[in-house]
């Protein structure tokens, strides 16, 4: 049976003595990244076995799918199984320091007025501190409209003019009824910038297509498609733009020949914004945060790699975006954990404060 189709184990499956030496061994797996064997076992203190009775206790574990022995080696190492059940039951997570802290919000705090330029340093200073890449999805433009306007460019397209409230404009090319005549695009426009003023796009999205669904916008036909079509096109169509720092520093994190294939499959992986976007947007669905190990996330299955993400909020204490770092699945999760908790609550603080 695979470890994707086994029945996942729980702590209640282990009497204390497999309890004791599987934290000992994924402990061990986590410092050092190598196969743990028996006799290293029975060196720690407080452990109390001999060799040969952890080789029994680890065989047990091994036949539950917690462990792994690669290459025939005498050590053995926490499956994706192994480490989940490690992280959610027997993790011990500890806390940053007072430096720590002070650390990272000097050098967030010390970006100046850029938003894109904190969450380019929160990005970096993740992968360095974490010892993986650091992920950041920036917030998607979320500010009040003002005022929208068609302009026919071809047959068959038209330019979207978005005027926000803050003053900024947005021109976005769509796709427009063939023959739209200039009159159905002045009257979509009207008819938009009437209910978008003062809102966002999202706020009023689901409103207007049922006013159009209902017949109850004075809408033509040719009107009603360009505005439903300009809806949809703009339902995803928010700038998200992911940062991704320290893609060399996970050479460090995999070492052995037989990691070679497995960093250029993560490389290609990272390359593919839009799975990532994905990822980071699952971190946005609750509060705290989020661990995905190894083959938990079909992006980076392949890879054998770990994503560690957190939401940020914006001063309106809504979630905007998340943060978070990948590496190899034998990441310092008691030390990452609590690194990518803080500098989301750091960046939501900064986030809310007036940088302009």
């Amino acid at each position: 049976m695979s470890e994707l189709t086994r029945p996942a184990p729980s702590l209640t499956d282990l009497d204390a003595r497999s309890r004791a030496i599987f934290r000992e061994l994924v402990e061990t797996y986590l410092a050092t990244g190598e196969p743990v064997g028996s006799r290293t076992l029975s060196r720690i203190e407080g452990v109390g076995l001999s060799p040969a009775s952890i080789r029994n206790t680890m065989a047990d574990l091994a036949e539950l799918g917690l462990l792994t022995a690669p290459h025939q080696s005498a050590g053995r190492m926490p499956t994706h199984a192994g480490l989940r059940l490690f992280v959610d039951g027997l993790l011990q997570i500890g806390e940053l320091t007072g430096d720590e802290r002070k650390d990272i919000e000097s050098r967030m705090a010390g970006t100046g007025k850029s938003i894109p330029d904190l969450l380019s340093e929160a990005s970096s200073l993740l992968g360095g501190l974490a010892g993986g890449a650091g992920l950041v999805l920036a917030p998607a433009r979320e500010a009040p409209l003002k005022h929208v306007e068609f302009v026919p460019m071809s047959a068959t397209e038209a330019l979207a003019v978005l005027v926000f409230a803050d003053g900024s404009v947005e021109n976005r090319l769509m796709t427009a009824p063939s023959g739209l005549p200039t009159a159905s695009l002045i009257e979509a426009g009207n008819f938009l910038s009437a209910r978008l003023k003062g809102r966002t796009l999202t706020e009023a999205r689901d409103e207007i297509r049922r006013e159009i669904a209902e017949r109850r916008a004075q809408l033509d036909e040719a009107a009603s498609r360009l505005v439903e079509s300009g809806l949809a096109d703009w339902a995803g169509g928010e700038e998200r733009n992911l940062i991704v720092r320290g893609r060399a520093r996970l050479l460090d994190n995999f070492q052995a020949a037989e990691d070679l294939e497995r960093i250029r499959m993560l490389f290609d992986d990272l390359e593919r914004k839009e799975g990532l976007i994905s990822l980071l947007d699952r971190a946005r669905d609750g509060q705290g945060v989020r661990i995905f190990i190894g083959a938990e996330n079909p992006i980076f299955s392949l890879s054998g790699s770990s994503v560690i993400v957190a939401p940020y909020m914006n001063e309106d204490r809504r979630i905007v975006g998340a943060l978070g770092v990948i590496g190899p699945t034998r990441l310092n999760y008691a030390r990452v954990i609590p690194l990518v908790d803080y500098t989301a609550r750091v960046m939501g603080r900064l986030i809310e404060k007036p940088r302009g």
